[in-house]
């Protein structure tokens, strides 16, 4: 058995080095970069054909009158990019298979100019082809990934063709089972980074978390050159400084300021600028300290209490994916009228625009990868592939302040092969990251006689617990809420990661004991027994409902009133109010005017 081990993984890693995407570089978007956003012309590819004989990549063309092709990309046939392909055509709405996408651009390279093709999200398989020439493939559906073509490039005629497909595989990430809809498609932005030959590929600038008035960090160029000069400016704070890159292309920074620290109240942030001969890159940069003492969690050395929302990447109204600022904007303007403080955002890594919209806005953010529940773990390459969909996400998101836990899985069954996967995933996160948090979600808390005891052994390799329990719904509630006893083996804090019901809108049936009527009154009766529990519960320093608004699920089969959709959001499909909206918003009021009179 520990040779066939062996054999999966050296498979795996000579994949991985023939033909993956190269990781993505930090910040696309304050690079000198071009948006190829737009209408892609496609090819619908139902039975996956298209990978084979029929070769769509090589974008055959009939040129005579005996040449007959049937299947060119044509102008008629066009998709928006981004965006996911379910909801742009009626026969794809439940479409899981291949599309191919084609763009066409012309670019004039600048003398010493290097060229990428950036790709902030595809979901699920992506095969890119460049005038062509295959550059790679990519497995995941929620992180950044880019090819080089300096040396492909021509100054008319480009053809960038992708394959997607979004097929659920049993050793995919997430794997076949989910309770969220699969939006395939090129879902994010695509971009032409522009770099020189020399350039920032790499850069973390935070502050020291034993000192508040001390930035540190680094800068890394994307070759191992000694002696380069790298140049920080951070106007504000009257910083203009000159860092010198060693043997390894890398500098470290180190600088003493008076910093205002970024707060949810106040979400201060800096306009920042790193640059190395003529190649610039520009961020804003907030500082703040995370860390855990005993069951509390403390933002710059204060308690803090976490008021959150669960969030999925979706515009229920439209039945879309989310993917533009203005749609992040709507998912966050409705946590901040909700009265949170922080967001977890499920079960994947969402937009940047989302990150840094609750940066700008003072929400802290939960952020995970897709190890969710039904996940392969005795599969070889589960392991590996989870852990670059990790490293891709943090070093997208290392430099979003906002960011404080970064989470390994959602409600996974205790195993041999899952917790070793999970040990191997927080370990990583600490070695990747240690300036901030790490979590999951757990589901298997054993629960007798009115006692709530923490058990999983994974939890003591976790910083902050997180929580799904579903007390009213998928369990009966004790006869007294306020009298459940939590107990912990554990000296650490716990986020009520998941909790609520699901209802339908303005349903008019008058039951509040009955869960199957789907009613608003049924689940505000959870939220206020919840609300009592939670307030007996020491070691619990944040709460979060599941979920901000009803979202699609093909796996919600209930013809009356689920109709593919979860109905456990505080808003309705449409973006109306449930009653447990104001439940939650008047405890979270009621936890603020606390905090402001101590």
């Amino acid at each position: 058995m520990k040779s066939k081990g062996l054999l999966s993984f050296l498979l795996f890693f000579i994949l991985f080095q023939l033909g993956y995407a190269q990781t993505s570089m930090i910040n696309v978007y304050g690079r000198n970069s071009e948006q190829l956003n737009g209408r892609w012309e496609t090819i619908i590819d139902p039975f996956d054909a298209g990978i084979g004989w029929r070769a769509v990549y090589k974008d055959a063309k009939p040129t005579g009158k005996n040449d007959f092709v049937e299947y060119s990309f044509i102008e008629e046939n066009t998709l928006n990019v981004p965006g996911d392909y379910n909801s742009q055509l009626p026969e794809l709405t439940y479409y899981e298979s291949s599309v191919w996408y084609k763009k066409k651009f012309s670019h004039v390279p600048d003398k010493n100019e290097r060229l990428f093709i950036h790709f902030g999200a595809v979901n699920y398989i992506t095969d890119v082809y460049f005038n062509g020439k295959k550059l790679g493939r990519h497995e995941g559906g929620f992180t950044p990934f880019q090819f080089e073509i300096t040396d492909l490039i021509k100054e008319n005629g480009n053809a960038l063709i992708v394959r997607v497909n979004n097929s659920r595989v049993k050793n995919g990430i997430p794997g076949f089972g989910f309770d969220w809809f699969n939006y395939g498609g090129i879902t994010r932005d695509v971009h032409l980074i522009k770099t020189k030959k020399v350039f920032i590929e790499d850069y973390k600038i935070q502050l020291d978390p034993d000192d508040k008035s001390h930035i540190i960090g680094y800068a890394k160029l994307n070759s191992e050159l000694a002696g380069q000069k790298i140049s920080i400016k951070i106007p504000e704070l009257k910083i203009d400084e000159k860092i010198t890159t060693n043997d390894k292309g890398s500098a470290a920074i180190s600088l003493k300021r008076k910093i205002q620290l970024w707060t949810p109240e106040q979400p201060r942030l800096y306009n920042a600028g790193l640059s190395v001969e003529n190649d610039s890159i520009n961020d804003r940069i907030g500082f703040r300290t995370i860390k855990v003492d005993g069951t509390q969690i403390l933002l710059n050395g204060k308690p803090v209490f976490l008021r959150g929302v669960n969030i999925h990447e979706e515009i229920p109204q439209r039945k879309t994916r989310a993917y533009s600022d203005a749609d992040a904007q709507v998912l966050i303007n409705w946590a901040k009228e909700l009265g949170c403080n922080f967001v977890r955002l499920v079960h994947y890594p969402h937009n940047e625009y989302t990150i840094k919209q609750a940066e700008e806005k003072g929400l802290m953010v939960w952020e995970e990868i897709p190890v969710y529940q039904g996940i392969d773990f005795a599969d070889s390459t589960v392991k590996n592939k989870a852990e670059l969909m990790l490293r891709e996400v943090i070093k997208r998101d290392k430099n979003r302040c906002n960011v404080i836990l970064w989470s390994i899985a959602n409600e996974t069954s205790p195993s041999k092969e899952r917790d070793k996967t999970l040990v191997a995933l927080a370990k990583e996160a600490k070695l990747l990251d240690p300036s901030r948090l790490v979590t999951a979600a757990f589901n298997n808390v054993s629960y007798h006689d009115y006692k709530m005891e923490l058990k999983d052994s994974v939890m003591k390799y976790v910083d902050v617990i997180g929580i799904n329990e579903y007390m009213g719904w998928y369990t009966d509630w004790p006869k007294d809420p306020e009298k459940v006893e939590w107990i912990s083996n554990f000296n650490k804090p716990m986020i009520m990661s998941e909790f609520g019901g699901e209802s339908v809108y303005n349903n008019k049936i008058d039951t509040a004991v009955k869960a199957s009527a789907w009613s608003e009154d049924y689940v505000v009766n959870i939220y206020n027994n919840q609300i009592k529990m939670f307030k007996k519960i020491p070691f619990l320093q944040g709460v979060c409902p599941w979920v901000l608004a009803d979202f699609r699920s093909p796996v919600r089969m209930q013809s009356t009133y689920q109709k593919g959709w979860n109905r456990k959001g505080l808003l309705s499909d449409q973006g109306d109010k449930k009653k447990s909206w104001y439940t939650m918003k008047a405890y979270y009021d009621q936890l603020k005017k606390v905090i402001e009179i101590q």
